[in-house]
């Protein structure tokens, strides 16, 4: 059984974690590692609003992260023998709650990774606490992963609603559009990304009007769509924190009610670039946004992203990038540990400072499990200044990742 072989794994590699605890693994021998292989696992949404962001793109992502850990360790890989798997959660928090549960108990992951959507994140992140396996959540945004729902064996992996608030509603606000008003999907993600959005719009001197929660999923926004004109003071900006297919449904009836023509501009809490090439650039023209990572931003993010594309046939999004960075971070602590047990790699994750593919001026915090890294404030190009498929955003500036992400909290208690 799995949890025999890990007991067995971690007794016979106790005297060299004790001797190696930051320093590479010596060897590889396959009585370090749990069954003698290493389970990868994706758990997201690969049939409805949010494959396209992530899916089975990101399934290919690990892979990769899979094959430059084999190149780059060769003989000296403490793992030797790995697997990637995946499961579909639907989007839904019961869903992914027994997938994680399978994928633990008969799959022998040893990791799961993705997880989007904020209710489905915590629902794993409780699996992962009681069966003491690591989870790397990219796909969600809410704080509570880091905050009062944090734990010992979940690392929060990418960007967060603090992070898109303060770079995107601070900015707009700052800008001159002082009255907003918010439609937030009726979740966990959308309910952290309105207090997060509000406080940061208030932070800057503006005013949220009027915040409503809108159906999860949905494609008709209408309701809130012809009420915003009438608000009292009148908004300057629609603020949106609905995301992947939701969104582009919003996008596209906000641009057929002419709410700009009217004075009301667009504000996107989170926008992927899948988003903008399903509805075209300009649609979205110069619509200011926080991301995570841009594959066209530098000649390492383009390099990468070449590769990307030769297997997965699209430029990547950044949840692509963020799951081939988990994947490549959780092998890489693997490596320093000497074996996949659980407790020895989340020591050699906790604090540990790096930069890959996706993050840069990168720290998975020890406090909180939180990674920390600079992010970009982007805007939609119109079509006319697009020079080749998938080249959307101008990047405006860098926000540094000390800046970029809220302080450890006393709510988190590992």
């Amino acid at each position: 059984m799995k949890a025999l072989g890990r007991a067995a794994a971690l007794v016979a590699a106790g005297a060299t974690l004790a001797g190696c605890a930051g320093g590479p693994g010596s060897g590889g021998s396959a009585e370090k590692i749990s069954d003698g292989k290493v389970v990868l696992a994706v758990l997201n949404d690969q049939s409805a609003i949010y494959a396209d962001l992530s899916g089975k793109s990101s399934v290919t992502a690990v892979e990769m992260a899979v094959e430059d850990y084999k190149a780059k360790y060769g003989d000296k890989a403490v793992a030797k023998d790995i697997e990637v798997v995946s499961a579909d959660h639907q989007n839904k928090p019961e869903v992914a709650n027994s997938k994680a549960q399978e994928l633990y108990d008969r799959r022998h992951a040893d990791v799961v990774l993705d997880v989007p959507s904020s209710a489905a994140a915590l629902a794993v992140a409780g699996i992962a606490k009681s069966k003491k396996k690591i989870f790397m959540d990219i796909g969600a945004a809410t704080t509570e992963l880091e905050g009062a729902q944090c734990n010992k064996y979940t690392f929060h992996y990418g960007y967060n609603t603090y992070m898109l608030a303060h770079g995107t509603g601070d900015t707009v606000t700052k800008d001159g559009s002082k009255n907003w008003y918010i439609v937030y999907p009726d979740y966990a993600f959308g309910q952290d990304m309105q207090k997060n959005f509000t406080a940061a719009v208030e932070g800057a001197g503006g005013k949220v009007v009027q915040s409503d929660p809108a159906p999860f999923p949905n494609d008709n926004f209408s309701t809130f769509l012809l009420k915003a004109p009438g608000l009292s003071p009148k908004p300057e900006v629609l603020g949106t924190m609905q995301a992947g297919g939701d969104l582009v449904n919003l996008v596209k009836q906000y641009n057929e009610y002419k709410l700009r023509d009217k004075g009301i501009g667009l504000a996107v809490g989170l926008m992927f670039i899948t988003d903008i090439h399903s509805l075209g650039p300009d649609a979205l023209a110069g619509t200011k946004f926080t991301d995570a990572w841009y594959w066209n931003a530098s000649p390492e993010n383009r390099a990468w992203a070449d590769k990307f594309q030769a297997k997965a046939n699209k430029r990547p999004s950044f949840p692509n990038a963020a799951n081939y960075s988990a994947a490549t971070q959780y092998l890489e602590a693997v490596q320093r540990a000497g074996t996949d047990g659980s407790d020895a790699v989340v020591k050699q994750l906790e604090g540990y400072k790096f930069e890959d593919a996706f993050a840069k001026n990168a720290t998975i915090r020890a406090e909180d499990h939180l990674l920390l890294h600079d992010v970009s404030l982007a805007q939609v190009k119109p079509s006319s200044e697009v020079k080749e498929p998938w080249d959307y955003e101008k990047i405006l500036s860098t926000i540094p990742a000390d800046q970029a992400f809220q302080p450890a909290g006393a709510a988190c208690k590992l």
